[in-house]
């Protein structure tokens, strides 16, 4: 019996060419989406999703080389090693995503370590896939007409991965299970490999029992993905997850302290409010907004799916109409049907006055429509560029253009005092375009100092508030403290924040590091 390695140099069979194609899509399809799992997931626990994807992308791109460069000191076993290089990538790539969610509670450091390790390994990985395979097709044809199909096939599995990620895989299976299925994937794909070329293959038994047991592994993952989800989750929040789910646009994640009972809700690992206190940072946010003289029968909240910021609102008797504008329909649908959100929001999102609208508030209010009287501005944090574009000059130009003469915008502005530029940079975008502007702060057990900045269309704001409805914390008196800010809070020179240079996520990220 012949040796079976000494087949590599024969010429491959129409099927086994078809074969070695379509493992290039695969490849090319599973690299671009364990890229993205990693960008995304270091973008929600670090923030900054440009630098996040930037290193992602180039480290990923520069460990290609490196793994093209190592595949020229293989031998010429080419098929032993694509395999074992499928089976490699299917393993590490798989449990990619569970490997980080795990890493980041103990410290960044880690993280980052793991998260570096992991780019540069899969990367190398999938760089030495090309040339081995390029290789392989060279038999059957000019090694011009190889490097073609390599490359068009790579290219084109690229992007079925790049928009099967956002659109399929990500809101249907989460970040871990994502990782999961693209492992099982790469595995298939090297056991269809092992079965084509097992007369070609030396230790043909071995390589098919190796990827068995890593597909085993990855089936196990797979059907117990949500108990690991959970695991993984429990270790990043610590307190008792009640409600979690992935969106099209965000990871949104309830938890339930079981010493307290203090709720929180978390998106992309940004928590977004305390049943503690989000009661004061709600009053602050609206009231005073709403105690200025005027009209306050339209009124327009940007954010504020969870329907606190309306609960606030509906207090008040003349307010006649209330737009609600929250991207994420599953947003809304849990600040109406989630038991716990609902007793924290009085059922505010059920009130005949409130519409909600599932959109993006960047293009609501670029389109035209009825005059509002009072905007409330209830965004998260600007910790991306995504987020920028709503704290930006043009933004408030748009929004200006859909307010009532005189009427007031008020905007949640972070704190003060531990990102002091931001709050002072988004005061000096809304004096960009509005006729006048009041800062003022609080303090929040949850969050610590925060800050507001209000500004109003055509008129003068006022100085001193008269608070008319019934509240659990600001009164009167304490608004008018608010007003005043400590000589290590007070104004400093910040830059406008526009779209064509987004300075504000910029400074955010460098004042956290502060």
């Amino acid at each position: 019996m012949s040796n079976p390695s000494n087949h590599e140099g024969h010429q491959l069979s129409g099927k086994q060419v078809g074969v070695l194609l379509f493992s290039i899509l695969i490849v090319a399809l599973c690299g671009i989406v364990y890229e993205l799992i990693i960008g995304t997931i270091s973008s929600y626990l670090l923030g900054n999703s440009v630098y996040q994807f930037s290193f992602t992308i180039g480290f990923f791109m520069f460990a290609m080389g490196v793994g093209s460069l190592i595949s020229k000191y293989f031998n010429e076993q080419y098929l032993r090693n694509f395999i074992l290089v499928e089976i490699a990538i299917a393993l590490v790539g798989g449990v990619s995503g569970i490997l980080l969610f795990m890493a980041f509670p103990f410290a960044r450091i880690l993280y980052e370590l793991v998260m570096y390790s992991l780019i540069l390994v899969i990367g190398a990985l999938v760089g030495m896939e090309i040339p081995i395979l390029t290789t392989l097709l060279s038999k059957n044809k000019h090694i011009k007409d190889s490097i073609a199909d390599v490359m068009s096939l790579d290219y084109v599995g690229a992007l079925v991965g790049s928009v099967s990620f956002p659109l399929l895989l990500l809101p249907s299976l989460g970040l871990i299970q994502s990782s999961f299925a693209i492992g099982l994937i790469n595995i298939l794909v090297a056991i269809v490999n092992v079965f084509v070329f097992r007369s070609m293959l030396p230790k043909f038994r071995q390589m098919m029992a190796a990827c068995l047991a890593v597909l085993a592994l990855l089936i196990a993952c797979v059907l117990y993905g949500s108990y690991i989800t959970r695991y993984a989750e429990k270790h990043l929040y610590f307190d008792q997850i009640i409600y979690t789910k992935q969106t099209p646009y965000q990871k949104l994640v309830f938890t339930r302290s079981a010493n307290t009972r203090e709720q929180r809700l978390y998106i992309d690992g940004h928590i977004q409010f305390s049943s503690r206190d989000e009661y004061r940072y709600h009053e602050y946010l609206v009231h005073p907004l709403l105690a200025v003289e005027g009209s306050r029968e339209n009124i327009l909240i940007l954010g504020g799916g969870d329907g606190l910021a309306a609960r606030e609102v509906l207090k008040y008797q003349d307010v006649n109409l209330v737009h609600l504008v929250d991207i994420d329909p599953e947003m809304v649908r849990i600040g109406r049907e989630l038991p716990m959100l609902r007793r924290l929001n009085n059922k505010s999102m059920e009130d005949p006055r409130l519409t909600a609208f599932t959109e993006d508030a960047f293009s609501f209010v670029n389109q035209p429509g009825i005059a509002y009287h009072r905007v409330i501005v209830d965004m998260p944090d600007p910790h991306n560029e995504a987020i920028n574009k709503l704290y930006s000059r043009e933004f408030y130009t748009m929004i200006a253009k859909r307010m009532a003469p005189g009427g007031v915008l008020v905007s949640q502005s972070s704190s003060p005092f531990y990102t002091r530029r931001v709050f002072w940079c988004i005061e000096e975008t809304l004096a960009q375009v509005f006729d006048d502007t009041l800062s003022y702060h609080t303090a929040l057990p949850s969050f610590g100092i925060w800050g507001y900045n209000m500004a109003r269309k055509g008129e003068s704001l006022p100085k001193v508030f008269s608070i008319e409805v019934p509240t659990r914390a600001i009164t009167d008196e304490t608004m008018l403290a608010a007003l005043q800010f400590d000589k290590d809070m007070t104004k400093v020179s910040t830059p406008v924040n526009s779209i064509m240079e987004p300075k504000l996520y910029q400074l955010y990220i460098e004042d956290l590091r502060r």
